[in-house]
């Protein structure tokens, strides 16, 4: 399987830089996944989860609250406005979970989509 370079970034500066299998986007219009080689596009993102599938096999979950995605063939970057690792490296889960909680509430979007977001947000924490 080919791989892709996915950049995530926030104010504060570059959260995930690595090649990854896939990724999976809450898009303003719903979830999608991009592989790599996938057409070129610019999408804004809701608040959600994003899930990626890592070169090794492992799964990283990230909670964003808003931002915006450019996919071009070779690379997808995540402009985000705020981000919280809720899988991978993070070893205190409970607080990941919280603070992805915390996160996703504070977001202006819609109330389905920040409660669609802390259900999967709940889910994968049960999940680990």
């Amino acid at each position: 399987m080919e791989l892709m370079k996915l950049e995530i970034v926030t104010p504060n500066g570059v959260i995930f830089d690595a090649e990854v299998k896939q990724v999976t986007l809450p898009g303003s219009e719903g979830e999608f996944g991009v592989l790599a080689n996938h057409a070129t596009l610019v999408s804004l993102l809701d608040t959600g989860v994003i899930v990626i599938d890592k070169a090794d096999g492992s799964e990283v979950a990230v909670a964003i609250n808003s931002g915006y995605v450019k996919v071009d063939e070779e690379k997808t970057t995540c402009i985000v406005d705020g981000a919280v690792a809720l899988s991978g490296a993070d070893s205190d889960l409970a607080k990941a979970l919280e603070a992805a909680k915390e996160l996703l509430k504070s977001a202006e979007s819609s109330s389905t989509a920040i409660a669609a977001a802390v259900s999967k947000v709940e889910h994968i924490g049960k999940s680990l």
